[in-house]
């Protein structure tokens, strides 16, 4: 007797293929049949109507706390999201000393130490989220924890304490090494740093996943040198939430997916990710530098910068820098200043793309993908943090026709896996993973906006990790049946 039947709905296995009508069995965590099993079960759920995809993959998060600090995960689970990829853009959960900071930034609560990343993926073993965990090394952690901020090459010495800190990373089953070149202290590595800390992972199966230096007018240079670090490291390359910054730069993406293409055909493995909206989510830090928005070819009006969460100035969440300004009665880049001041880790959402330019990658071979999304949930987090996966297959796959259901489900499921090393995960199959979202294809949407951002998709009915039922019908359960991934 299985433990679970889903009888009678349209599967989509993750591999891109078509959909069909079929039963699914659930023998514990894994998957035990697909088609029409025979046996009974001690559940049956009826699938008339629904579709059956493997649970999302959501490959760029920064949950790396939030799995710790919001075990239940709901923003993610209540999207159809199994498992998440942490340490992006620069920023791990290790070493602990600059980790912690930055999780400050992010949530003031405190958190449990850990030593390592060893220690970090232990302590999710003991105290389980509901969704799975795959980690990343941050180099600009790393970084921080050998030479603070400081704006120059390391030492030989300095070198060899960060390549400790990535070989500890990688023998604890970290699945890459990532890096985000326009923050501190990431921003001044040069390329040389990046080939030798990257090709400590030749020959493993992880790869190098950036945050690149310019998404603006520099956009061109900052994926060449992507794929010189891949090329050179002699590994794989993810380029991070792939953008086109800013007016001026707006129409560079057919260019930038060229060079990608021309990777590939020299048999580079090099892909990217992305998140469907045309407004993007970072520091206030990271943006208004030296007394202003932005950097040579990446200018930002304040009006286009809204303040996501500060904390405690919860009055200035919703508002653009142009606004607080006007009501502070002084200059944009004073107002700007002020924020710092009194809220050090203020996020911001930044209105930067064109909707012409997001289809572009969003239809490109290339691309799978990632919200992105800061969980700063007492303030106005972007709304990828809740909608991205249904936005993709409501808004883009059904009613846009952008590309069908079952390659949507594709880049956010076997393809995410595949890149990533996860290899029980993202396609449906005998033996595979029970990670299931079972959802209404004509129904299935993304609900939030910048307004009000903390909303729950429509459509999706149930969520399974390794077997277990983590969302229903808008609602989270209290199963943490999530599992710390490491690298095969």
């Amino acid at each position: 007797m299985y433990d679970l039947i889903i009888r009678e709905t349209e599967i989509f296995d993750g591999t891109g293929a078509p959909s069909r009508r079929g039963d699914l069995a659930i023998e514990g965590s894994k998957i035990a049949a697909v088609g029409a099993p025979s046996q009974s079960a001690r559940e049956i759920v009826d699938g008339t109507n629904l579709a059956l995809a493997p649970g999302f993959i959501d490959v760029h998060t920064h949950d790396d706390f939030a799995v710790i600090l919001h075990p239940d995960m709901a923003f993610k689970t209540l999207g159809g999201v199994t498992t998440v990829v942490v340490g992006n853009c620069g920023f791990g959960p290790a070493p602990w000393k600059p980790a912690s900071r930055f999780a400050a930034t992010v949530d003031p609560r405190p958190l449990p130490q850990w030593e390592g990343f060893r220690g970090y993926m232990q302590t999710l073993e003991a105290n389980p989220p509901a969704v799975n965990v795959a980690t990343l090394i941050g180099h600009g952690t790393a970084r921080h924890a050998v030479m603070g901020l400081d704006a120059r090459e390391p030492t030989g010495a300095e070198m060899a304490a960060m390549k400790e800190i990535v070989t500890e990373g990688l023998e604890a089953g970290c699945v890459g090494l990532s890096s985000g070149l326009i923050y501190d202290p990431g921003r001044h590595a040069r390329t040389d740093e990046l080939i030798d800390l990257a090709s400590l992972m030749r020959g493993t199966g992880a790869l190098y996943a950036t945050h690149m230096r310019d998404e603006g007018l520099g956009l061109l240079s900052s994926v060449a040198e992507a794929i010189e670090i891949g090329e050179r490291a002699g590994v794989p390359v993810q380029i991070s939430h792939h953008k086109a910054s800013g007016e001026r730069a707006w129409g560079l993406v057919t260019q930038s997916l060229k060079l990608i293409e021309d990777a590939q055909s020299k048999g580079q493995n090099v892909h990217a990710d992305q998140y469907p909206y045309t407004a993007g989510s970072t520091s206030l830090s990271a943006v208004f530098r030296d007394g202003a928005f932005g950097g040579p070819g990446r200018e930002t009006a304040p009006k286009n910068v809204v303040i996501a969460s500060a904390q405690g100035h919860s009055d200035w969440e919703g508002r653009s820098i142009e606004d607080l300004a006007r009501a502070m009665g002084c200059s944009a880049p004073e107002a700007a200043t002020q924020v710092l001041k009194q809220a050090p880790g203020a996020t911001i959402i930044i209105h930067m793309m064109r909707e012409e330019d997001v289809r572009t990658v969003m239809r490109h071979k290339s691309t799978m993908i990632g919200s992105d999304g800061i969980p700063t949930l007492d303030g106005k987090p972007h709304p990828r943090l809740y909608g991205t996966f249904a936005r993709v297959l409501g808004h883009y796959a059904r009613d846009e026709n952008l590309f069908p259901m079952a390659e949507a489900i594709h880049r956010m499921t076997g393809f995410s896996a595949k890149k990533f090393g996860l290899t029980d995960r993202g396609v449906i199959a005998p033996g595979k993973a029970a990670d299931l979202v079972l959802f209404d294809p004509k129904k299935i949407i993304d609900t939030g906006t910048f307004e009000d951002p903390k909303k729950t998709p429509l459509g999706i009915k149930a969520v399974y990790t390794n077997g277990q039922l983590t969302a229903q019908d808008g609602t989270a359960t209290t199963a943490r049946s999530g599992r710390t991934l490491r690298r095969a």
